[in-house]
């Protein structure tokens, strides 16, 4: 849905560029997650596929069509985008805001009252509360909540989220980026998006794209990233304890055995390995029965531990 072939761009009276020769293919339904160090040119990536960056080289590929050879404006407004600190119209009501989009392309009053109900809906914001609220009347989650409406408003089949969770209080964010991206997957959305936060472009991303000077240091699935780092730039950026990472990212029904463990406590078969050790580390005990699992089954804690000892151990690839 979204390719990158050989785009290169150097901003004047810089000494390299932002972003050097860089191929990527992100998948129809997938989500794809840039990380990296500041300056590493992964906003700049993400920016010249709506054109608000033009591309010094190489071809953006949207659906097949090249970017630069229509108008920008058509193209935005057919690509969703949810950026750092929202940008929702303070002067405008909730309503007025997720409706841009669609009043910009012409719908009629009654679509678009019914879209923006439905989308608030979406996002957990009960239209009726919500809808004639001004941005200052929101927290940080709900303003956040209401620019992802309105980006999917007019149903773009691409989305592109710039830092979305940067202005997000560090305690709602996690169950925010969870809610959305069971949102992202349930409406199959192409999504790029850029974060400064690893664990973040871990729980989003279906590949995570590890930047460096404006060059791929390396494209994988999660948990290939932490298990197998392409080079050592890449496993210190992960972190020493990629394998807690790992382990957050993995079902605990994943590592279960046949039978259950009288009087064990419970968890999820489909809560992480992570929150298993968790509540394995405050209870003392050796092992967990799995819930939601079919047949009886549980989980040891050294299991677990063989897990992350094997994450742990893998060093560049």
């Amino acid at each position: 849905m979204i390719r990158l072939e050989g785009v290169s761009k150097r901003f004047p009276g810089a000494e390299r560029p932002a972003v050097d020769d860089v191929d990527l293919a992100v998948e129809e339904g997938s989500v794809c997650a840039l990380i990296g160090p500041s300056g590493c040119g992964k906003s700049t990536t993400l920016r010249m596929v709506n054109r608000l960056v033009e591309p010094d080289a190489g071809r953006v590929l949207v659906a097949g069509e090249d970017v630069t050879r229509g108008d920008p404006v058509t193209l935005r407004r057919r690509i969703g985008y949810v950026l750092q600190g929202v940008g929702l119209f303070p002067h405008r009501s909730v309503a007025e805001n997720v409706a841009t989009v669609p009043g910009l392309l012409g719908w009629k009053r009654a679509r678009i009252a019914e879209r923006v109900d439905a989308m608030l809906d979406l996002v957990g914001l009960d239209p009726a509360e919500y809808r004639a609220r001004r941005p200052h009347e929101l927290s940080g989650g709900q303003r956040q909540r209401v620019g992802v409406a309105r980006a999917l408003a007019a149903d773009p089949p691409v989305l592109l989220m710039d830092e979305p969770f940067g202005a997000v209080d560090p305690l709602a964010r996690d169950r925010l980026q969870g809610e959305i991206r069971a949102i992202l997957r349930r409406l199959r959305k192409t999504v790029l998006i850029v974060t400064h936060d690893i664990d973040e472009a871990m729980r989003m991303g279906d590949r995570v794209v590890l930047m460096r000077a404006g060059r791929i240091v390396q494209a994988d699935a999660p948990e290939r990233l932490l298990a197998a780092p392409a080079d050592a730039f890449a496993a210190g950026f992960v972190g020493q304890d990629r394998a807690l990472r790992r382990l957050a990212l993995m079902a605990a029904g994943s590592l279960g055995s046949p039978g259950a463990v009288p009087g064990a406590p419970a968890i999820a078969a489909s809560a992480s390995l992570r929150e298993a050790l968790s509540l394995l580390l405050a209870t003392g005990a050796d092992g967990l029965n799995l819930t939601g699992h079919g047949p009886p089954a549980h989980l040891t804690l050294a299991a677990i531990r063989a897990e992350a000892a094997r994450a742990g151990d893998a060093g560049p690839a």
